[in-house]
């Protein structure tokens, strides 16, 4: 695995013509990542990982400060994982120039995390769209944990690059929790509610499948969540191609983001 400290290098020794997969990331790498990376290795011919703590879609500093890091560990998972290319930017490369950064986020999609972390897939959007001026790679894989981030993502770059997103399926623990960096935050007690909250958005996931006139279960459901003294931003159920409010019983997806102690956490089915 060659690492590289620049993107001007990265540039210099590695042709992005060829058919390489781009797989961003904040570090703190676990099944989910590696689910990702395992993807582009299938597809492409060559893989690159990013690892770069982005502190623009932080909205409290203290929250960017405490993101866990462990860039040893991660590593000795891509050089066992055979990745071919590791790029560490640094932050002052990525944010050279403050006037590409000006992203903006219209109104009617201002819903779930973008409602309630204002300023957060601004701060997203600036650093993809940074990586595909600069990287310009064939395929972006991303993970549908962070879903809204997906949809974004794709609607912005749809007539500004070539890159095609790859979506890749959440990776779950065996009690139904989504893998996440931020989990390593969580105590055993805690682990468990958010175990209580997946496997409470799913059985509802599955009653709406099987009877649309479930979806009306869903205030019950959130008062099931919060019995559990869990404060959520959000339980919502929306398009899962638009984010719409006009969904169907063949194109909708629960969506929540909740926090156990002062950890914010999604997740979606």
């Amino acid at each position: 695995m060659i690492i590289f400290k620049s993107i001007n290098k990265l540039n210099k020794e590695v042709n992005f013509k060829a058919n390489i997969g781009f797989v961003p990331t904040m570090g703190a790498l676990h099944k989910g990542h590696i689910s990702l990376i395992n993807s582009s290795k299938k597809k492409c011919k060559k893989t690159l990982v990013s690892i770069f703590i982005n502190p623009s879609q932080f909205n409290k500093k203290k929250d960017l400060k405490k993101y866990p890091k462990n860039l040893h560990n991660d590593i000795k998972i891509l050089k066992k994982l055979k990745v071919d290319y590791l790029l560490l930017p640094k932050v002052n490369e990525i944010y050279k120039s403050k006037k590409k950064m000006k992203i903006n986020i219209i109104k009617k999609d201002k819903v779930l995390c973008a409602k309630y972390r204002p300023g957060h897939f601004e701060g997203v959007l600036a650093v993809i769209n940074q990586f595909l001026i600069n990287i310009k790679p064939k395929f972006m894989f991303l993970g549908e944990k962070d879903y809204q981030q997906i949809i974004l993502i794709k609607k912005f770059i749809k007539k500004k690059f070539k890159t095609k997103i790859i979506e890749c399926k959440t990776i779950r623990l065996n009690n139904l929790v989504p893998y996440s960096s931020r989990n390593l935050h969580l105590s055993k007690n805690e682990i468990g509610k958010a175990s209580f909250v997946s496997k409470c958005i799913y059985k509802l996931y599955l009653s709406i499948k099987k009877n649309f006139n479930n979806r009306l279960n869903i205030s019950l459901v959130k008062s099931n969540i919060e019995s559990k003294k869990i404060i959520s931003d959000y339980l919502e159920i929306r398009n899962k191609t638009n984010l719409s409010k006009n969904f169907n019983k063949k194109n909708f997806k629960i969506f929540i983001a909740y926090y156990l102690n002062d950890i914010r956490l999604i997740d979606n089915f």
